[in-house]
């Protein structure tokens, strides 16, 4: 199956491209105060060695925004200036040198504060995110007009205000904490515009739950070709957003980072520590340099019933039968390996 991306505007954010045919880039967000200048900037060298691309900064006020200065000195990461109900820190966070404005038509709605920041925005030559959230949307609130209406008339109606003051480099997002009507509100303004969409579920909760229920509805949403960047919101840390965007890009083949590594999830046939084995090959793979690799599947089988057939479908494989296990490369077998040594020549044969 392939997917065929909606085809949106480029933007540029920083160093980054999004939209177009650009990979879906991965953003999260700083979970510091801004001003808290040393924490924000271990957390974004954190960030960044995760395989984050862009990051978001909350601007809660003036201290924040000057923070930025600094915060632009000590990294090359597009920075996102997250403001809410003050245009003037808006004002002050571009002036700073962020990458992006992130606004909220939901508590930044005059005419005459858009005006002065679109105008700040077009002398930066930056762009904006529109971005909406559930808890703090506006425009129709009768009873049939449900949340994904709701959030697609707010984004609609704001992007028409910004158009008018002949501005065009925008990106949108509208997260409800609902999958189906996050989900159906993406649908409805990528039906209706063709900037590029961020894609993300707010609130989540705890990392299980946020992980399923990001997962659900950003992937369904990237089956469709719909969204040029995506962020996982999880009430955790920000580097472990970071690592399940890349699992939900990698399982759409949309981008790797990596050998992707499949593993059964054992039963009574197994007779060795498979979790600890797959662990331990993680591991050893998060410290390699991935960059400029041909994409590579790695097969971790536990018994004889799928895991000769699996590793035979992967481009290395191993599958365990009693105290062994039989290597498997392109297809055929190779050699028998012990318990001890799996490990080892598996990355032997990765990294040859």
């Amino acid at each position: 199956m392939k997917i065929n991306r909606h085809k949106t505007r480029v933007i540029k954010i920083g160093n980054i491209r999004v939209g177009g045919n650009n990979p879906v880039a991965i953003q999260s967000m700083v979970k510091a105060k801004t001003s808290d200048t040393a924490r924000v900037v271990n957390q974004i060298k954190e960030l960044e060695a995760a395989g984050c691309e862009i990051v978001r900064l909350a601007i809660k006020d003036t201290q924040d925004a000057a923070a930025l200065r600094e915060i632009r000195r000590e990294t090359k990461m597009p920075l996102v200036a997250d403001i809410h109900f003050h245009q003037r820190l808006a004002i002050e966070a571009i002036e700073s040198g962020v990458d992006k404005i992130r606004l909220n038509p939901g508590n930044i709605y005059k005419d005459s504060e858009i005006r002065l920041i679109v105008s700040a925005l077009k002398s930066a030559k930056i762009p904006l995110r529109v971005g909406l959230n559930s808890g703090s949307v506006k425009g129709p609130s009768n009873a049939k007009a449900g949340m994904p209406e709701r959030l697609a008339a707010s984004a609609l109606s704001y992007i028409k205000k910004i158009e008018k003051l002949k501005f065009r480099d925008i990106v949108v997002s509208l997260k409800a904490s609902n999958v189906l009507d996050t989900v159906e509100a993406y649908r409805r303004v990528a039906k209706a515009c063709d900037y590029p969409l961020h894609l993300g579920v707010t609130a989540t909760g705890l990392p299980l739950e946020g992980s399923v229920k990001s997962s659900i509805a950003i992937g369904a949403l990237l089956l469709e070709g719909i969204g040029d960047t995506i962020r996982v919101s999880l009430t955790d840390q920000p580097g472990q957003e970071v690592r399940v965007a890349k699992a939900i890009l990698e399982s759409l083949d949309l981008r790797h980072f990596g050998p992707k590594v499949i593993s059964c999830p054992t039963c009574g046939r197994c007779s060795v520590d498979l979790m600890g084995i797959v662990s331990r090959l993680e591991d050893s793979l998060a410290g390699l340099d991935h960059k400029g690799r041909k994409p590579q599947t790695i097969a971790v089988m536990g018994c004889v019933v799928n895991g000769p057939g699996e590793a035979r479908e992967a481009d290395i494989g191993i599958a365990f039968g009693e105290k062994e296990g039989m290597l498997f490369k392109k297809g055929k077998a190779v050699k028998k390996i012990s318990v001890e040594d799996c490990v080892g020549a598996l990355l032997k044969e990765i990294n040859r």
